[in-house]
């Protein structure tokens, strides 16, 4: 049986209160859990002690025993200090799409085109 350690949605339409659960990665999301080891409470401050309360011992043996975490719950072992997330890197990020390239390129033309007259008359 794959092991997941996953955010379980719980809370009402838009106040959302997720729990950390040990399931099966065939479960579905919301659905029947094995063990409960914490909560995640995305509003409150990111400082707030109480943002996300995890059982260390408990998250710690389910490491052990193979369970893995998901992207989001990788970040809050990793905060706790019980697992390794290694900083990802994404060089593309920063670089304009395909779209914007071309706009671009035509307030340039624009631009260009516009200043000519003014620069011929200053050049006689």
């Amino acid at each position: 049986m794959a092991l997941k350690i996953r955010l379980a949605r719980a809370g009402t339409k838009k106040r959302p209160f997720y729990h950390i659960v040990i399931a099966d990665a065939r479960s579905p999301r919301d659905g029947r859990f094995i063990e409960k080891l914490g909560t995640f409470n995305p509003l409150l401050a990111k400082d707030a002690e109480n943002r996300v309360v995890l059982n260390n011992e408990r998250a710690q043996h389910w490491l052990s025993v193979g369970a893995v975490p998901t992207d989001r719950v990788l970040r809050f072992l990793d905060a706790a200090g019980l697992a390794k997330r290694d900083a990802r890197n994404n060089p593309k990020k920063g670089v304009p799409g395909d779209k914007a390239k071309e706009r671009a390129e035509e307030r340039a033309a624009r631009e260009a085109a516009a200043n000519a007259p003014a620069e011929e008359a200053a050049a006689e």
